[in-house]
């Protein structure tokens, strides 16, 4: 069962979208990664992968996140990986909702020690966690909102489109795995 987290953000969802679609910018909106060291170039298709590290200097675990799902302006499903401590899914869903949208993150760990434990243990985390996560998208898409709207340049000016991809099927496999990550949708 996935934890969750939903907010209101006060832009498009293809805002949101240009920000997940850029890998580069991943850890500055998501709570402990903490820096980028190559995006594959198809990123976001399906099966791209971005490298990045977790931890806080000196202690880093270099790792990588897959993109399993891409489907703008409406769910991406990724398949993170956190070194010794194992592998989740992440589902962020985005829906229109008057002038902006609601954004929803669902996060369930399917491998490693995390996966072991149970809920009561690292849901309370990943919530807290993903509060923080949602809060740093929301600034980064709303930003975008605010630049689009005064006629500036953005740093990706328009949702990517990439060419069809497949997830790799150990990927697959674990989203498959992931009971509630996209709350039953």
């Amino acid at each position: 069962m996935a934890t969750t987290s939903v907010r209101l953000f006060d832009c498009t969802p293809d805002d949101v979208f240009a920000v997940l679609g850029d890998g580069w910018v991943y850890p500055v909106w998501v709570v402990g990664a903490s820096r980028m060291r190559d995006v594959d170039p198809e990123w976001p298709a399906e099966g791209a992968r971005i490298h990045h590290s977790l931890g806080a200097w000196p202690i880093l675990i270099d790792d990588e996140t897959e993109m399993v799902e891409w489907s703008p302006p409406r769910r991406i499903r990724l398949r993170a990986k956190a070194g010794p401590l194992g592998r989740a899914v992440v589902v962020i869903e985005v829906k229109p909702r008057g002038e902006g949208c609601v954004v929803r993150i669902g996060e369930e760990p399917v491998g490693g020690p995390a996966g072991l434990l149970p809920r009561f243990v690292w849901a309370p985390l990943l919530h807290l966690r993903n509060e923080e996560t949602m809060r740093r998208l929301a600034f980064l898409s709303e930003g975008r909102r605010r630049e689009r709207e005064a006629g500036e340049k953005t740093a990706r000016p328009a949702v990517p489109q990439p060419d069809e991809g497949t997830a790799a099927p150990d990927a697959a496999a674990d989203a498959a795995a992931a009971t509630d990550a996209a709350g039953g949708a």
